[in-house]
């Protein structure tokens, strides 16, 4: 099956979960998760209509999305990887949207960037709902007052919270978790479901999921 294929079902399917759930037309976002794909895998997505994008890697979006933004300048990249502060300046160059903002050095330095740069990029708290050791994001219990920190004290742009279910997990709790934390911070979007699970995350409010596989096939 051809990739504008695969992007199709999904989009179908995404229409169809938010059907089910009785949001609204339009309520849920694809993020096409384009890491370990070239340019020429992302261009027919891009030729579908898709304009939001994820991508994992500062070094790695860099070798591919200025090209493509300048050929298609409506598009929007979102970093869904960890953050290291020696990539934040070329991360405030290139992203508009920072999902993974997880820790109060790495928002300190976004918001030093931004300020240096001229730019406002939106940002997502990542928590860590599971309480993996491996993993990053700010510990569910602790999410209220970093959001606030953010927003409060550096002036972040938060739009909302983000999370990755543990792999062997039922991820029902862990997207419910993130709707509560998000209603006690005041913040009304949710990045959270992925290629197996994106279906579930939509049933329990998730205003954008993160699809890459479903649409640019198995990663090598």
């Amino acid at each position: 099956m051809e990739i504008e294929q695969r992007w199709g079902e999904v989009i179908s399917r995404i229409r169809e979960a938010s059907k089910a759930a009785r949001r609204e037309e339009g309520a849920v976002r694809l993020v096409a998760v384009s890491k370990t794909y070239d340019a020429d895998d992302i261009r027919p997505v891009i030729a579908a209509g898709q304009r939001v994008f994820g991508e994992n890697r500062v070094q790695e979006a860099q070798a591919k999305w200025p090209a493509l933004k300048a050929g298609t300048p409506d598009l929007e990249l979102h970093l869904i990887g960890p953050l290291q502060s020696n990539k934040a300046a070329d991360a405030v160059a290139l992203f508009d949207v920072i999902e993974t903002v997880d820790r109060e050095k790495i928002a300190r330095v976004l918001a030093d960037e931004m300020k240096r740069q001229g730019r406002t990029l939106r940002v997502y708290v990542q928590v860590n709902t599971g309480l993996e050791p491996q993993k990053a994001g700010i510990d569910p219990r602790d999410a209220a007052r970093f959001v606030a920190f953010c927003r409060d004290d550096l002036g972040l742009v938060v739009e909302g919270l983000m999370c990755i279910p543990p792999v062997d997990e039922n991820p029902g709790p862990h997207f419910a978790l993130l709707a509560r934390l998000a209603g006690e911070c005041g913040l009304s979007k949710l990045s959270m479901g992925m290629s197996g699970d994106f279906e579930t995350a939509i049933a329990f409010g998730a205003t954008s999921v993160r699809v890459g596989s479903a649409i640019f096939g198995p990663r090598s």
